[in-house]
């Protein structure tokens, strides 16, 4: 055993574990960072391929309605470490960020690599000791830290331990939920875990399966029930996937739980008014077949017309024998049946974790004193879009002023 009596544990390499990390070592606590893959940070360096987006623009009032019914849980943290401070965190790294049209908010480098040297350049130069190839398998009868290495089992006695574990979705970079069993094992409620932010399963036909698979979906908006959400989406051969439908993944898992099914709609032109399409659709069209005068006057690619062929075909009315009204009625609103989600090792994120209920006000669990969560472990989620990453960052953050304040209060006893 390794007795760290003065020493805090932060166990996740990720954003969450690193924010932890920085937040103690910065009010003088030294800290040991364990990792089990053999390199921090490994889902935010693929996540940045595109553009690291780290947060938003938008009001606060609007960010935080982004989490939906974690809202309430998450709202200190957020706002105690809000996206100003985050853009101000970057910055301070050397890494200037800019907002983009959509509102998100990304750094000029626009990858993740030049942000992670400079913080691990950081981290060095606060003491943050860095122990790479350690899986945590939970805890002992002493309610000490395990861990597997190389070297074998080692138990690790801290003075507090972070523990930001990740979810389940990219599990070979090393958020496989392993830290489930023994929370459980634990007494520890946790929600079980769920895809989120990804794409969802469509029966298509054959022919439009051959043909469609891989084409956008430009400038669309998905509604279910009363929600939409705009943005853009992709055709895949098994559904479909996207921001958009990434927004609404709360909803269509509801629904599928519930009904074993959900019924999306594809608004293809969200700009234009029913009847306006009615307006145009009456027209006359000549000699032009219906796909060239549905392309011309209403601007419709290939892929949004073959989900009109689609949605027509399934309802046995040929979209040539439909009236103009029909037609703009199913412009508007392609009824589209989701049969399931994408599997979670295939998600963005994941859904379900550790209860809010577990934890007290300073991310402490309850069952174990002096131990705190952060990221996504927690039973949360967000969209795409910044939201995931900052809370995430704040979370870190905060589990690790909780992790101060049961040091200070534990010094005075």
């Amino acid at each position: 055993m390794q007795r760290l009596p003065d020493i805090a544990a932060v166990v996740g390499g990720g954003p969450a574990g690193l924010m932890a990390a920085e937040t103690l070592a910065r009010a003088g606590v030294g800290v040991v960072l364990f990792e089990r893959m053999p390199r921090l940070a490994r889902k935010l360096l693929l996540a940045g391929r595109g553009g690291l987006n780290l947060t938003h623009s938008e009001p606060i009032e609007n960010f935080i309605s982004r989490y939906r019914g974690a809202a309430p849980h998450l709202r200190a943290a957020i706002e105690a470490f809000p996206p100003a401070d985050l853009r101000a965190w970057c910055e301070a790294l050397g890494q200037e960020t800019f907002v983009g049209t959509s509102g998100r908010v990304f750094p000029r480098a626009m990858k993740t690599s030049p942000l992670l040297r400079a913080w691990m350049q950081r981290l060095a130069a606060l003491g943050v000791e860095v122990r790479l190839g350690h899986r945590w398998t939970g805890w002992n009868a002493k309610n000490q830290l395990v861990f597997e290495a190389s070297a074998g089992e080692i138990t690790i006695d801290a003075a507090c331990a972070v523990l930001a574990l990740g979810g389940a979705s990219w599990p070979r970079l090393g958020s496989d939920a392993s830290w489930v069993a023994p929370f459980e094992g634990a007494g520890i409620e946790v929600a079980p875990l769920a895809p989120s932010n990804c794409g969802v399963r469509v029966q298509w036909s054959e022919i439009f399966r051959t043909r469609f698979a891989g084409a956008p979906l430009k400038r669309i908006a998905l509604a279910i029930g009363d929600e939409s959400a705009r943005g853009e989406a992709m055709i895949t051969a098994e559904g479909i996937e996207g921001g958009a439908v990434y927004a609404l993944t709360p909803l269509i898992r509801n629904a599928i739980a519930t009904n074993g099914r959900a019924g999306l709609a594809i608004d293809l032109r969200p700009d234009a008014s029913e009847s306006d399409l009615v307006a145009r659709l009456a027209r006359p069209r000549g000699k032009q077949s219906l796909a060239t005068y549905l392309r011309k006057a209403l601007h419709l690619d290939a892929p949004a017309l073959g989900l009109l062929q689609e949605a027509a075909h399934k309802a046995a009315t040929p979209l040539a024998a439909m009236p103009a009204d029909a037609v703009a009625r199913l412009i508007k609103s392609v009824p589209v049946e989701v049969t399931g989600l994408m599997p979670i090792e295939r998600a963005i994120s994941t859904a379900g974790g550790v209860s809010f209920d577990a934890i007290d006000e300073t991310y402490m669990l309850r069952a174990r004193p002096g131990t705190f969560v952060a990221g996504e472990m927690l039973d949360w989620e967000a969209p795409t879009g910044g939201y995931l990453l900052q809370a995430s960052f704040a979370t870190g953050r905060a589990a690790a002023n909780g992790a101060l304040s049961y040091l200070a209060r534990r010094s005075q006893i």
